[in-house]
């Protein structure tokens, strides 16, 4: 691929983005597809960095905008040091979160002004949109109750974990929201479904969108 493709794996907690995002890239790597994986927060080493700031709540005392400068600081070093330099030389970069988990955690469910929240995300990703975002859609209840059990006995829940049942459900909501007004990039996946019928509908979505998709950059500067 000449130009390289941006995948996001978006969604609520205990949707299974981590585990899909992994058998993508083995499938694609069967199929011999340069493939990066990644993730937010972190996936570069000045990310990395802030990545235990956030999820270990120590900037929560501060309040969502803070949390929300933090993300992105970390995510336009991520940008800049890893993800455009790999979809540059023709990568496809998979991403565990990225700019609709802001949108939502710290937008939606944080109570930031949009206005602000839009010139941030500018900031952060320089023009870095990506190509396709797969919304991994759960009940969150379900959602709690599998990350809750993928974690090991003497481990609490992270920062955006504990939040009650009803934020979570705003989230659901509000991911959803996003897919519905962005078809052209987002595509729902039923994450309640068992991980190897999830693994066939996210492979088969993806396959389909490296053949037909237009990169971000052409579908931004096309003529409406």
């Amino acid at each position: 691929m000449a130009s390289g493709f941006f995948i996001t794996f978006e969604g609520g907690e205990g949707a299974g983005k981590s585990t899909q995002i992994e058998r993508l890239a083995k499938r694609m790597r069967a199929k011999k597809y340069d493939v990066l994986v990644t993730r937010e927060p972190g996936g570069s080493p000045g990310a990395e960095a802030v990545r235990h700031v956030l999820l270990s709540g120590a900037a929560e005392p501060f309040g969502p905008k803070m949390e929300a400068l933090l993300f992105a600081a970390a995510r336009s070093d991520h940008v800049e040091q890893v993800i455009r330099p790999a979809v540059e030389r023709g990568s496809i970069v998979l991403c565990d979160r990225f700019i609709d988990s802001s949108r939502v955690y710290q937008g939606v469910t944080g109570g930031l002004d949009p206005a602000f929240m839009e010139t941030l995300e500018e900031v952060a990703i320089n023009g870095m949109v990506p190509d396709m975002t797969l919304v991994f859609d759960i009940d969150p209840a379900e959602g709690l109750r599998r990350a809750t059990a993928r974690r090991g006995a003497n481990d609490g829940p992270d920062r955006f974990e504990k939040e009650t049942l009803d934020i979570h459900r705003r989230r659901r909501d509000a991911f959803l929201a996003i897919a519905a007004a962005e078809p052209g990039r987002c595509i729902v996946i039923d994450a309640s479904a068992d991980p190897d019928t999830v693994e066939n509908v996210v492979t088969a979505a993806v396959f389909a969108a490296l053949e037909t998709m237009t990169p971000a950059e052409q579908r931004q500067t096309a003529p409406a």
